[in-house]
């Protein structure tokens, strides 16, 4: 795991070194047990900041040549297979001097190319190699985004690296605009999903995707990996079961590779501690888990982590978080992880970090289980209300009066109201309407989303299994890339690497071969899951409500936090910038101080963008 960096000029004009090693000194936190910076034919140069996972000497540093002399290579990740990988190599495999996962990376390219390599890879990883007889760029991505891999791509040159900072502050693209569709995604979907970035000429690169630069500056991209297709046939449940069963157990013991200490998270709900109990069958010695709460009992299931540890026989380590002692932090937090984001539990998720890295390098989460076993209550609310869009919208518009009298499904208005089912999927994840925006932005208002941003955009499905898998799909793009974004930011920055066994290509694709049928999303959420957490802890009833590490934000921005968000929300310069009305945005803060309305989703995700933009250089 580490901090990468890298540079592709189109005319010869590298940045000096000096600003070069500034820029990669931004991701120090990534990687603070060393630092190398390698270049090749005057027009490309590969920074490197190492966290010491495999390999602890020297061999498995970074940038590395492979041994042919012709590539370059630099990632940041885990390869699992690796090991596997060596043994299908026809030449030297078995003399490799290093046991890390970057000597076998650098072999396998050397004998079967990049693309090849690429395809083969299990893991997690973001991967930049110069090709020095072919004179072109290759920037690839793991299939489900777990690692992220920035680039900037202008008339100047190219640049990659693991912080949008990094990209943001370089020479060739500190002074372009803000992409305005870009900025209406962030704020109404609260973060940025691959592939955009927030200035013009930024991107990052997608899930499962190879992007190429070749000698004249063209640049391909190539999907390695798509999400299945729906599979509307089903598997008698026993055998879904353990097949289920086998894959994750699979994934997590090749997740405990390692050279340095290794614990986990472990929440009150199901995924966490069914990796927990997977793992500890592998794992000699103490088994480190770590929690964190408030002193909100709706936001809090310490107490049920507890009562897990205890029957995993864990060292459980528990953080209690207030908004008193992370008023402290917050500002900090959101100028280091180098990009704005949305999502309040980066907070909790930071101080966990914290709290973990003085004990373990790694650890094992539960993160990806939700969006494959249909653990968010979205899935079965869409799926419900499907039957809606027969109608035209004015009898739509009908049923929504009835539904207020009758009903009270919080979740129909986006139902009715949506043109498709795509459609109301976005507008769940967005927390307001558009007309909210639309007052507080109005520059916005006739600014269209990118124009390839397709992730919600399925409509007319065949059956509700087959708008259950389209969901599926849309949370694995959508809501899990947020996740996994806030989640990669809160650990590196505390020099922490995060694993996620549920998201293994191989599980991912053999969860979504058992089919729909079998899972019974329309009457329990995570039925596989669940079952299998009961044959392990029979006498452990799991917290229900998710929750997660969550905090209670809207009561701390009303308290503690109120006049740090009002002095930097109603700053002028700031407003200016971003067309957004004052006087909106103040009585949106009133609204929410008196407690007339909830607003923390607005709020927090304008003053994490208020923040990075005062760390703009």
């Amino acid at each position: 795991m580490c901090g990468i960096l890298g540079e592709y000029s189109q005319r010869n004009n590298l940045i000096p070194a000096r600003n070069f090693k500034y820029l990669l000194n931004l991701s120090k936190s990534r990687g603070p047990d060393d630092s190398s910076i390698k270049s090749a034919s005057g027009k490309v140069r590969f920074g490197f900041n190492r966290l010491a996972i495999l390999d602890l000497s020297k061999e498995g540093s970074q940038p590395i040549w492979s041994p042919s002399g012709r590539y370059l290579i630099v990632f940041n990740g885990e390869i699992y297979n690796h090991f596997e990988l060596r043994k299908n190599l026809d030449k030297c495999g078995e003399n490799i001097r290093s046991h890390g996962d970057t000597a076998s990376l650098a072999y396998c390219i050397d004998e079967w190319g990049v693309d090849r390599t690429i395809e083969f890879l299990e893991g997690m990883f973001a991967i930049g190699v110069w090709d020095k007889e072919e004179r072109c760029m290759y920037l690839a991505r793991d299939f489900a985004g777990i690692k992220p891999l920035f680039y900037g791509f202008n008339s100047s040159g190219l640049v990659f690296a693991s912080q949008f900072n990094q990209i943001s502050n370089h020479p060739f693209f500190r002074n372009e605009p803000i992409n305005q569709s870009v900025l209406k995604l962030y704020i109404t979907q609260h973060f940025i999903p691959p592939p955009y970035g927030l200035l013009e000429n930024t991107f990052s690169v997608f899930p499962g995707e190879i992007v190429r630069i070749n000698n004249d500056f063209n640049l391909e991209k190539r999907k390695y990996w798509s999400f299945p297709k729906f599979d509307n046939s089903t598997m008698i449940y026993a055998n879904a079961k353990n097949i289920i069963e086998n894959e994750i157990r699979r994934s997590v013991k090749e997740q405990l590779i390692s050279d340095v200490p290794l614990g986990a998270f472990l929440s009150g709900g199901v995924d966490s501690p069914l990796i927990c109990n997977f793992a500890k069958n592998y794992i000699k010695g103490d088994f480190k888990t770590f929690s964190i709460g408030s002193n909100s009992k709706i936001h809090d299931e310490t107490q049920k982590s507890i009562e897990y540890a205890k029957a995993l026989k864990t060292k459980h380590h528990i953080e209690k978080m207030t908004s008193g002692n992370s008023l402290d932090y917050l500002d900090d937090i959101l100028v280091k992880i180098g990009e704005p984001i949305g999502d309040s539990s980066i907070l909790p998720s930071w101080k966990l970090s914290n709290v973990a890295s003085s004990k373990v390098t790694v650890i094992l989460s539960g993160d990806g289980a939700d969006e494959l076993f249909f653990g968010y209550e979205r899935f079965q609310a869409i799926a419900k209300n499907h039957w809606l869009w027969n109608y035209p919208f004015h009898l739509r518009y009908f049923i929504r009066g009835l539904d207020r009298l009758l009903w009270n499904d919080k979740y129909i208005n986006e139902c009715v109201l949506a043109n498709c089912p795509g459609d109301s999927h976005f507008g769940l994840h967005s927390k307001q309407t558009g007309d909210f925006y639309d007052h507080l932005v109005p520059g916005l208002k006739n600014i269209s989303l990118p124009e390839n941003y397709n992730i919600y955009k399925y409509s007319n499905p065949k059956s509700k299994n087959e708008l259950l898998h389209l969901i599926r799909k849309a949370e694995f793009y959508g809501m899990l890339q947020k996740t996994l974004a806030k989640v990669d930011r809160a650990s590196m920055a505390n020099s922490l690497e995060v694993r996620v066994p549920f998201l293994k290509k191989d599980l991912v694709e053999n969860v979504v071969k058992t089919g729909i049928s079998i899972h019974s999303p329309m009457k329990k959420r995570k039925k596989i899951l669940f079952d299998l957490l009961n044959k392990s802890f029979q006498n452990i009833k799991p917290q229900l409500q998710k929750k997660g590490f969550s905090i209670p934000l809207a009561s701390w921005i009303r308290k503690n936090y109120k006049s740090a968000f009002y002095e930097k929300l109603l700053d002028k310069n700031f407003c200016d910038s971003y067309g957004i009305r004052i006087s909106t945005m103040e009585k949106i803060l009133n609204d929410h101080a008196k407690e007339r309305s909830d607003y923390k989703w607005p709020l927090f995700t304008l003053y994490s963008l208020a923040l990075w933009n005062d760390g703009k250089v």
